[in-house]
């Protein structure tokens, strides 16, 4: 079995659940504004957890996002104060990284308002100068719904010399949301270099599926991959609605299966807590290893 690399948990959904407001157009970045604390104090709730990696709040700090609300003069402020919160949290544990999270520019779950390659280019070019200059430790091209997004962020990413993860969000057939194939976008971002290949925000019960998909993919590449689920579901009136679906001990003993399949990086997405976090810390500590 391979060493475990355990990541955070939520943010936005947590940020929710502790009556922050997270409505769009900024979602989880308003609370950078409205409440850094609680930020921070979520941050390190995960560090207590036993994460080896904190996501930064950054999911909604490109300009396009914070322009909906006037505010893309302060991207650049936004994405600094975010990975500064993480980096303070991380302090508190041993060895902690802190991840830049490059999300979509636009909805994660409509492939279809994916802007032009001009404009991902330098949109996703601006948000990974921005981390990279921030301080944080790796760029997380997370959530992406089609490969040619996929393949902008991570040139980005690579752009700036750090390393760089790239994961997709899936639908129920475990394609892409755009309905492409894991196995051709593995292949897009092979090229790129990143060092690790995950999955996120899918249900937890869809997500041994995808990583054997993920790890036929990926079939002597020896690049390191994993997942990280969510607990609950989307709204289109409420947004993300969250449940008790998934306890902490079912989401861990779900774990122990994608380890099995060879993840090893394994963390939560929307609507994990902290607690979470904890049951796969206290389940897989015998074998986790430092980023």
């Amino acid at each position: 079995m391979p060493n475990l690399i355990i990541f955070d948990g939520a943010m936005g959904t947590e940020l929710t659940r502790r009556r922050v407001d997270t409505h769009l157009p900024l979602w989880s970045a308003k609370a950078l504004i409205d409440a850094p604390d609680v930020v921070a104090q979520i941050h390190s709730d995960y560090v207590a957890a036993g994460a080896q990696v904190l996501t930064s709040n950054t999911f909604r700090t490109n300009v396009r996002a914070l322009s909906k609300a006037n505010l893309g003069h302060r991207a650049r402020e936004l994405t600094f104060t975010a990975v500064a919160l993480a980096r303070q949290a991380a302090q508190a544990g041993a060895n902690v990284k802190v991840a830049g999270s490059l999300a979509p520019v636009e909805d994660c779950y409509s492939p279809n308002l994916v802007p032009s390659e001009a404009e991902l280019d330098a949109e996703h070019g601006e948000l990974a100068c921005n981390l990279a200059d921030a301080g944080c430790d790796f760029i997380l091209v997370e959530t992406m719904n089609t490969i040619r997004e996929a393949v902008a962020g991570a040139k980005a990413a690579a752009t700036t010399g750090l390393p760089f993860w790239v994961s997709f969000t899936l639908d129920v057939h475990n394609n892409l949301v755009s309905g492409e194939s894991i196995d051709d976008a593995v292949r897009a971002i092979l090229p790129l270099k990143p060092q690790a290949m995950l999955v996120n925000c899918i249900p937890v019960a869809q997500v041994s599926g995808a990583l054997g998909l993920l790890r036929a993919a990926l079939d002597g590449s020896n690049i390191p991959f994993g997942a990280y689920g969510n607990v609950g579901h989307v709204d289109d009136a409420v947004g993300w609605t969250l449940t008790h679906a998934v306890s902490p001990a079912t989401y861990a003993e779900a774990a122990q299966n994608w380890q099995s399949l060879g993840a090893s990086i394994i963390g939560g997405c929307c609507g994990t807590l902290p607690t979470h976090i904890a049951q796969l810390s206290k389940w897989f500590s015998y074998d986790t290893k430092q980023v």
